[in-house]
């Protein structure tokens, strides 16, 4: 679980450094996607896993992709050149508010009792704490927009694939089929991308980046929820923002402010509130509840970053 925590936590330092030293956002996006894939692939033929075959089970993946991989890699991407990487980690962590906000509106979360409501507005409240934006110089701009976008985006996903990609076998290859597409997807937008001098240093962390934050750490989320099981493997995501703005302080000497780092406790404090389920009459044991955090790439983490 520290492995795991700290690959993907540190997935938003290798942004912004990558980022600081030349590298585009779109190339960082198709980078990092290219690489992943590389590594599932090799993973997938250890296992004796092929991919897929089926043309429903690709169209899927292709919809995953989109929303689990190419757009929130590219916000992401997009948001840390205005925005600290221990900031985006912090709305990275979001994803679980949007994932409820979302299952309220259409319906499929019924189980919407005071404490989850009660954490779904607490959440949101910090995020508005931390960005100020009634505050000249705050962070509210069109990069935190595309953060919180992002996070948005990966929740959008976790319910699509829950729908379709979880009962499915061979998770790594089909992994490797989702960042492959998601490659693809990101190959569309460099056409309109600026031209990009990176240096050593910014290859050097897309390649971090690709390999262990992204391909690396959907191996090991999967060993997670078989060793572990899916609640496990989902409470990584509580300390993310935890590694991201640790390393964000120490490596890139980023400065976190009283008002910010009190957003930030209000944001996992509310974070847990939506986790939590209090037992009822005839509820389900824990265990045996679904997980929207438990399918083939959800490991983005949250979506990898």
């Amino acid at each position: 679980m520290a492995t795991l925590a700290l690959l993907w936590g540190s997935g938003f330092l290798w942004i912004k450094v990558a980022l600081d030293h030349g590298l585009s956002p779109a190339h960082l996006t198709v980078t990092r996607c290219a690489l992943g894939t590389a590594v599932l692939l090799l993973l997938a033929r250890g296992a004796h896993q092929r991919l897929p075959r089926s043309r429903a089970l690709w169209l899927h993946v292709t919809v995953a992709a989109l929303f689990c991989n190419a757009i929130p890699f590219a916000l992401f991407a997009l948001g840390e050149q205005t925005v600290d990487s221990g900031i985006a980690g912090v709305m990275n962590a979001t994803t679980p508010l949007w994932s409820l906000l979302l299952g309220a509106v259409l319906g499929t979360d019924r189980a919407l009792h005071p404490l989850r409501l009660t954490g779904l507005f607490l959440g949101f409240a910090g995020v508005l704490l931390i960005f100020a934006p009634w505050q000249h110089g705050g962070l509210a701009g069109w990069g935190a927009g595309a953060l919180l976008a992002a996070a948005a985006s990966y929740a959008i996903a976790f319910t699509y694939m829950a729908r379709h990609l979880t009962p499915r076998g061979a998770p790594l290859a089909v992994s490797a089929a989702q960042l492959l597409m998601a490659t693809a997807w990101t190959t569309l937008a460099l056409p309109t991308a600026a031209p990009t001098h990176p240096d050593s240093t910014a290859l050097l962390a897309v390649t971090v980046l690709g390999v262990l934050s992204t391909g690396l750490t959907f191996y090991l989320n999967y060993r997670m929820i078989a060793e572990e099981g899916p609640t496990s493997a989902a409470t990584v995501g509580y300390l993310l923002p935890v590694v991201s703005v640790t390393l964000g302080a120490l490596v890139l000497n980023e400065t976190l402010g009283p008002r910010t780092l009190a957003g930030m406790a209000v944001v996992l404090a509310g974070v847990a509130a939506t986790r939590t389920r209090p037992r009822t009459e005839g509820a389900l044991p824990v265990r045996q509840r679904p997980s929207l955090t438990s399918g083939p790439g959800s490991g983005s983490p949250q979506g990898n970053a």
